[in-house]
């Protein structure tokens, strides 16, 4: 099996459009979280979100695509276009080598809602011939290998929340096996509209709290439900070798991937946590990182801010590490970007190698009320450093999917 080194970043969120502006953000504990702008909120029951603020599509596209593609998709190709270019992979291996694992959880849904009130106010005949390419969930995946010729291995996935952890994971499962030398991965997320909004409300996922500042609260006991948030992050996984021939930055060495099923229930997570530690485990274990200490292990919480969610995975956490669970430092960068769904996996991973690379744990801010069934190290509030070896990623979705992506620090390995 061969090892799989971490050679280029990019992405869009609501608290930086690059990796620069996200990781100062994260260090000064920013929180992405305001009023809706997207549409007018009156008689809606949420208020907030974190939305994605100054994105401007026509840096990273022509006028013309950008009209032909969903706002997820766009998002996409920003992110992908600063990895690539952060990389230097473009051109360094042949195109039939070159994958693309990239996904989002619920697609081109605005462009959905936007042909919907067209076909309805205005007739059949006004709806986009663009309209399905617009909406379906595969197509930021295609978009990035025509973009950058991309002939290889080529697989959107669809998990939900968990979508870009599974992408990464199996895209570095791909490079491990030798089916591709460097693969663009990651996910892409817009759903601040009105109808998914209205759907998340309705079964009781999001925050009802009506203030910025007061609505994002992973672990805390306050908690009442996630807040959208929106976005994209890619990464780009390259074969250890080839990274070091051509001489690259390497800003991590991902080492291991877990990837369960609850088989429990649509929503909720399984309650006694066995299948999300166990994915923890899978991670772990391939990466042989049981023998770090877990003082030098920083675990980015999937951290929904879910009453249910957050309790449950800190059980899980507790399964995997026992009574050295207390001396690991967590936190959910949630409480700042919000839930960024499809590409919430891969931004975290993201701050999961930053972490590594500056030995600065991201806080989980608004944590101020502790909850007796969520009693780890959440880091809250501020920024603290630590010599940390050893990052793990934990993602979550709907339909009981888990996954966990294993980082280790360069050096360690160089």
């Amino acid at each position: 099996m061969r090892r799989v080194a971490v050679t280029g970043m990019g992405i869009i969120s609501p608290i930086g459009n690059t990796v620069a502006e996200f990781e100062d953000s994260l260090r000064r504990g920013i929180c992405g979280v305001d009023r809706i702008t997207r549409y007018d909120t009156a008689g809606a029951p949420v208020k907030v979100a974190a939305e994605v603020k100054g994105f401007q599509p026509e840096l990273y596209m022509g006028y013309g695509d950008v009209r032909r593609t969903d706002l997820y998709a766009q998002y996409a190709m920003a992110a992908a276009s600063q990895a690539m270019e952060d990389s230097g992979i473009l051109g360094a291996v042949p195109p039939e080598r070159l994958g693309v694992y990239f996904g989002s959880g619920i697609g081109g849904t605005g462009s959905c809602l936007k042909e919907t009130e067209k076909l309805i106010q205005q007739g059949a005949h006004r709806v986009s011939p663009y309209s399905i390419p617009m909406m379906i969930s595969n197509m930021a995946a295609g978009l990035l290998a025509i973009a950058y010729h991309a002939k290889g291995p080529c697989l959107p996935v669809v998990t939900a929340c968990a979508t870009s952890s599974h992408a990464i994971g199996e895209a570095y499962r791909c490079i491990r096996s030798g089916y591709a030398d460097a693969v663009l991965t990651g996910g892409a997320e817009a759903g601040i509209n009105p109808l998914i909004m209205a759907g998340f409300a309705n079964c009781n996922a999001l925050s009802l709290s009506t203030e910025p500042l007061e609505s994002s609260l992973p672990f805390d006991r306050r908690r009442d439900g996630f807040v959208m948030g929106e976005g994209a992050g890619v990464l780009v996984l390259e074969n250890w070798e080839t990274a070091v021939t051509r001489k690259a930055t390497i800003y991590a060495e991902m080492i291991g991937y877990g990837n369960t099923c609850d088989a429990y229930h649509v929503t909720f997570p399984q309650p006694d946590a066995v299948s999300s530690s166990r994915a923890v485990e899978q991670a772990m274990e391939e990466g042989d990182a049981f023998k770090i200490p877990p003082e030098q292990v920083y675990m980015n919480a999937h951290g929904t801010g879910t009453p249910v969610n957050d309790a449950i995975e800190t059980l899980a956490v507790k399964r995997v590490f026992g009574r050295n669970a207390h001396k690991l430092y967590i936190s959910s960068t949630k409480s700042m970007t919000g839930h960024m769904m499809g590409a919430a996996g891969v931004a975290e991973a993201i701050v999961s190698i930053l972490t590594l690379n500056s030995g600065i744990v991201a806080p989980t801010i608004g944590y101020r009320e502790p909850d007796p069934a969520c009693d780890l190290n959440y880091v809250p509030q501020k920024a603290v450093r630590a010599d940390i070896r050893l990052a793990l990623s934990l993602s979550f979705g709907f339909g009981g999917h888990n996954a966990c992506l294993a980082f280790r620090k360069t050096e360690e390995t160089a």
